[in-house]
């Protein structure tokens, strides 16, 4: 489905700027009128606008009289973009190789040294209330407590990995395997909220293009990760509290479940009267 969602617009994308190109190429860019429009002007004058000095070079230039000009003008221009968007994430990607293997070995130092056991253990109290449902040393604390780490640090594609062991942890710990459980729902909210301390993938991005203070987002950065991490808490325990939202308790089947045992129920019976 993702392949699907991907291939049409990569699809959109090249149509667009075929079509942007080709009107550009016949009618001209819409910033050579701007001037008209800056000067207070509802219609351009009869004269011709006032041209730079890479306009007065283009007019020399030869000009391709064939139908299929605006066209072949409109695929040069797509692919040179195309090139240099391909140049420009190689350099950004190299330039990310250090942070993100400074960061990434630090934190399997840490889980390797035990780190994340203590780190538990000392977080213990907010661990049991946000995830009451989880007993304390469950494997789901640690893998909570890895993927946290990385979003703080601004790891995201690090994080990844170990938010899904996070939720294969906190299946283990679900009566109700096709109903999220109230932990599911708070680590999906926590995620969601972008939790973020150090923003180390956006700095090291500012640096790679010459941002003489690439740490000078930080502070807006805190106040909004705090704003949004305190919301998605409070709103998952409210709706959590609601009983549309409420998980069923551990002893008793979900409505699916149970909906499905009393059609094979009604079902076997049928069979027996037959």
């Amino acid at each position: 489905m993702l392949n699907r969602i991907w291939f049409w617009l990569l699809v959109i994308g090249v149509g667009y700027g075929l079509a942007k190109g080709t009107a550009q190429s016949v009618f001209g860019p819409a910033s050579e009128w701007g001037w008209v429009q800056a000067a207070g002007l509802d219609d351009p004058p009869a004269g011709d606008p006032p041209l730079d000095a890479e306009a007065l070079a283009a007019q020399q230039l030869p000009v391709n009289d064939s139908p299929l000009a605006p066209l072949q003008d409109a695929g040069k221009e797509l692919t040179e973009a195309a090139l240099e968007g391909a140049t420009v994430s190689v350099e950004i990607c190299l330039g990310l190789i250090g942070v993100m293997a400074l960061w990434l070995g630090m934190l399997a130092v840490a889980r390797d040294a035990g780190m994340v056991d203590g780190l538990a253990w000392l977080l213990r109290p907010v661990m049991r209330w946000l995830f009451p449902d989880v007993p304390d040393g469950h494997p789901a604390q640690g893998s909570i407590l890895m993927n946290m780490s990385a979003n703080m640090l601004g790891l995201d594609n690090a994080a990844t990995p170990f938010g899904l062991q996070a939720m294969r942890d906190l299946q283990t710990l679900n009566p109700h395997k096709e109903t999220a459980t109230n932990a599911m729902a708070t680590f999906l909210a926590i995620n969601t909220s972008s939790v973020t301390l150090i923003p180390s993938t956006i700095i090291a991005l500012r640096v790679t293009q010459g941002s003489e203070n690439p740490a000078s987002p930080l502070f807006g950065m805190l106040l909004a990760t705090i704003a949004s991490t305190i919301v998605a808490i409070f709103t998952v325990r409210f709706l959590s509290r609601l009983p549309q939202f409420a998980a069923p308790p551990a002893d008793e089947p979900a409505g699916d479940d149970s909906a499905e045992g009393d059609a094979s129920q009604a079902a076997s019976n049928e069979g027996e009267d037959a």
